[in-house]
């Protein structure tokens, strides 16, 4: 089992920046996969998450219209593109695979998650 983001950076207000997971097939396949972030001092809370064949894909209410999630299931990646960055979309962002094909709002559909990488947008 095996998820890696990466990506991350310091980047201005209003900048754009896309992350990415990486997963070995056996996690990857079949399953959703979603997007967590987690700020200092805050709940890890849900971002975007996309179904194995990618025709579904959901979005936090705070990030919609600026981010966009997408997968490529050939090379078992899954990116989030992150446009017209704020100060609080500044976060330690994690991926993981859930355990349908679906993805999902809740951290307990998830059953593998991945290390984070640090987002941080400056004002």
């Amino acid at each position: 089992v095996q998820l890696q983001a990466s990506g991350g950076g310091l980047v201005q207000s209003g900048d754009s920046l896309k992350i990415s997971c990486v997963a070995s097939k056996r996690t990857f396949n079949n399953n959703g996969v979603g997007w967590f972030r987690q700020a200092p001092g805050k709940e890890r809370e849900f971002v975007a998450a996309i179904s194995w064949r990618g025709g579904v894909t959901i979005y936090a209410d705070s990030v919609k219209g600026r981010f966009t999630i997408s997968r490529d299931n050939a090379k078992s990646t899954v990116n989030l593109q992150m446009n017209t960055l704020k100060p609080e979309d500044t976060a330690e962002y994690y991926c993981a695979a859930a355990r349908t094909s679906y993805g999902s709002r809740t951290l307990s559909d998830y059953r593998y998650w991945g290390q984070g990488t640090q987002v941080t947008v400056s004002s």
